[in-house]
């Protein structure tokens, strides 16, 4: 009987072949895997902030709100639900492209007790991937009142702003009702 030594041998053409392929498909899927978890954790600043801004808004609207008028003694007036006026720019000024950026602080006291950023006491005090906007109409009707929140962003960096997320509420029977869900774009990672 013959032995064969088998110290020389290597791995053949095949094995390599196959051995790549299987190292190709684990890096697609990681890659994609890593991408789909930068999304969701980038676009969580956009849903954390929005329902945070919702729910500031609709307590504004449920503060009891008086007129400035003198009254006479024993006089009464009826509280007051409005939402606030439409901020006047949305911050920051521009759409961030792919990256963070610290909006200016002061940008976020804009308006006054009953308009934009300052009536709503909505501040960010850290870096936004967004560019957050809120605008209300009929703010003082305490009947038709409605706002809307957007938070708009360019994850992917390419100049082209997303369609913005979205959250909206106004009065139903009365009171402030928020939507149930924020309006996701067909892409968020865009």
């Amino acid at each position: 009987m013959i032995r064969k030594s088998h110290k020389g041998r290597g791995f053949t053409i095949v094995e390599l072949m196959i051995v790549l392929g299987i190292v190709g498909i684990l890096a697609a899927l990681a890659t994609y895997g890593v991408r789909k978890y930068m999304v969701q954790a980038n676009t969580a600043e956009a849903k954390s902030n929005l329902g945070r801004l919702g729910k500031d808004a609709a307590s504004v609207f449920e503060r009891d709100q008086m007129t400035g008028t003198m009254l006479s003694a024993r006089g009464a007036v009826a509280a007051q639900h409005r939402l606030c006026a439409s901020a006047l720019a949305p911050v920051p000024t521009t759409v961030p492209r792919g990256t963070k950026v610290q909006p200016d602080p002061t940008a976020w006291t804009a308006g006054d007790a009953v308009t934009g950023w300052k009536c709503l006491k909505f501040t960010i005090s850290s870096p936004v991937y967004y560019r957050y906007a809120y605008t209300a109409t009929n703010p003082a009707n305490a009947n038709t009142a409605a706002f809307s929140a957007t938070a708009t962003g360019d994850l992917d960096a390419d100049g082209i702003a997303s369609a913005p997320w979205t959250i909206s509420g106004g009065v139903l029977g009365g009171a402030m009702r928020l939507a149930p869900n924020l309006a996701e774009p067909v892409d968020p990672g865009e």
